[in-house]
């Protein structure tokens, strides 16, 4: 008897599985992120001063605010950056794709022609690019009620270049070195 019902069951499940009505059938959607996980961890409203450097010298700090939240029942998210008093002005009205919530694989889209690549390790989301002979590390990482964020930035050509030589019998590559000319810092605060 077990054997008949197993039977039945795997013939209609197949049966279930033919389209024989000559149309074509969507794939299931892709199941959405946890919300036990990044980015429903992060969603909410962050606040605080971005403060930038050149060297040891602090040249500015201006208020800012990181918008995360969630955008129908898609797997993409609001990612809007503001910069300054002004936040009509000063918002970046961004959207963070999923790409791969599995590999910690995500894409943020500026809405402008430009996406870019971004990992999350752990509590840490990476992101690196060059734009107009600059290139750019910015990282956002949460860490209990603090968003920390921070960008570093410096010249794609190289400050030196060491190596390159046999030493002690073995060859050691070429290895440039590039230089940080800026870096930017903020730690935000979950707005109540």
């Amino acid at each position: 008897m077990y054997n008949l019902t197993a039977f039945i069951l795997l013939c209609c499940t197949f049966g279930m599985s033919l389209n024989t009505s000559g149309e074509n059938f969507e794939e299931a959607p892709e199941p959405l992120i946890q919300p036990d996980s990044f980015p429903y961890t992060w969603l909410g409203s962050w606040e605080g001063d971005l403060h930038i450097y050149s060297g040891n010298n602090l040249v500015q700090s201006i208020p800012m605010a990181l918008e995360i939240l969630p955008i129908d029942t898609s797997n993409n998210f609001v990612w809007a950056i503001i910069y300054g008093e002004d936040k009509e002005a000063g918002r970046r009205a961004y959207e963070l794709e999923t790409v791969d919530a599995a590999k910690g694989f995500y894409r943020i889209d500026e809405k402008n022609s430009i996406k870019l690549e971004s990992y999350l390790y752990g509590d840490k989301l990476y992101c690196q690019f060059s734009v107009m002979n600059s290139q750019i590390t910015c990282t956002y990482m949460k860490a209990g009620d603090e968003i920390h964020f921070e960008i570093i930035s410096g010249s794609i050509e190289p400050v030196s270049i060491t190596g390159g030589e046999t030493f002690e019998e073995e060859e050691i590559p070429l290895v440039k070195t590039y230089p940080v000319s800026v870096v930017q810092k903020a730690v935000l605060y979950r707005k109540k």
